[in-house]
């Protein structure tokens, strides 16, 4: 046949059972023979699992087997990170917190109105690297708590693993003002970890920071430029046992005036441009959103519909599982750079995505696309790299 009826042909390793006389012609229905080969059956064998039968199976899952899935996700992320750092863990990293809103729309347990945000939902907390864009953590929680609930024993989860690979790993802790709690700040010092959480502004801070604000303004008026200031000083609560390092940037634009915190238990910040450059380093978390992005986004990781916590749950670690997986088949040098940079959807629609055939025989199993198929190239370079795919234990 011609033109996009030209048919090119893949050859699989055939599964059938040796000795077999089955033998077909008839064209099968791709995705529905594809699942089955990952799961090694024919293609014109018996069915895979029903609707039915997932939704069961999804109701199955245990608290044990839960956090068996979580333990998995750590530990593949420790294996990322040691293939992305030549195969030893490197000397420091650091982890990011986040939390993230998931609108629910029906009865499903455990989901709660939550004021800030005007709606029904799960409040997931998410705990990200971001080099190798890992999600080592996706735990999910009811409606209504607040954003650093179980962020320290998440948080202690993980490092202990890093520890066991790596003892003298040093670790650096960032999250917005959700996260900026003394409990949270105990749980770092303790830890020997570093940290750099956001926090909330209140009229003393005002008050310690009107000089720095008035310079900025006077500054912007003077270039008609935006202004920049940081400053650094020693604050304390009512509720800290000792004092913190707080850092200050007072900014004034066009668009009026913007004064931010951080407090942090880095060393090396004692001068304004010390502030500054940790403050441009903490800003770099909101990397960590763009996972959040994709898993709700890119992946329906807020498909959380069951009516039981647990299944919800569950749904949730495997689509974080899928996450990772797309992460780890990105981050190779062997994939054609539109696909390193590219979304889930364009995975989706690239490679995922194929209209195909599959035609099974006594000796073979065929699966045939458009020769004229214009993503055949960057296809071919993902299925080298899904051979020889390795990540975690």
């Amino acid at each position: 046949m011609a033109g996009s009826r030209i048919w090119t042909t893949i050859r699989l390793q055939s599964t059938l059972i040796p000795g077999a006389t089955f033998f077909s012609r008839r064209p099968l229905h791709f995705s529905t023979g594809v699942h089955k080969l990952i799961a090694d059956r024919l293609p014109d064998g018996q069915p895979l699992a029903s609707q039915p039968t997932l939704s069961r199976f999804e109701n199955l899952a245990t608290p044990a087997e839960l956090q068996k899935l979580i333990d998995f996700n750590i530990l593949t992320g420790i294996e990322r990170l040691k293939q992305k750092h030549g195969g030893q863990l490197p000397a420091s990293i650091t982890l990011d917190l986040d939390a993230t809103d998931d609108p629910t729309h029906g009865h499903q347990q455990l989901t709660l109105f939550h004021g800030y945000y005007g709606q029904y939902q799960y409040f997931p907390l998410i705990i990200s690297e971001p080099t190798t864009k890992h999600v080592f953590v996706a735990w999910l929680r009811p409606g209504t708590v607040h954003a650093s609930l179980g962020a320290d024993d998440d948080l202690m989860r993980v490092v202990k693993a890093l520890r066991k690979a790596r003892p003298d790993i040093a670790i650096h802790v960032r999250g917005d003002a959700g996260f900026g709690q003394p409990r949270m700040y105990e749980v770092c010092e303790e830890n020997g970890l570093t940290y750099t959480f956001g926090f909330s502004t209140n009229a003393r801070l005002k008050r310690l920071t009107e000089g720095l604000m008035q310079r900025a303004v006077e500054e912007h008026e003077r270039t008609k430029k935006k202004a920049r200031l940081f400053d650094c000083f020693q604050y304390q609560c009512d509720s800290w046992p000792r004092p913190r390092t707080v850092i200050s940037k007072a900014e004034c634009h066009g668009g009026g005036t913007n004064l931010r915190f951080v407090v942090t238990n880095l060393p090396s910040v004692a001068s304004p441009a010390d502030g500054e450059r940790t403050y441009d380093d903490y800003i770099q978390r909101g990397e960590s959103e763009h996972r959040m992005d994709e898993l709700k986004n890119g992946l329906c990781a807020d498909r959380l519909s069951c009516h039981r916590f647990m299944a919800n749950f569950f749904r949730l670690l495997l689509h974080t599982a899928a996450m990772n997986l797309l992460n780890g088949a990105r981050d190779d040098p062997s994939v054609p750079a539109v696909l390193r940079v590219g979304q889930p959807c364009t995975w989706r629609t690239h490679v995922i995505k194929v209209a195909a055939v599959i035609v099974q025989s006594t000796r073979r199993i065929l699966v045939k696309l458009a020769a004229h198929w214009p993503w055949w190239p960057l296809y071919q370079a993902v299925g080298r790299r899904a051979l020889s795919f390795s990540c975690g234990p």
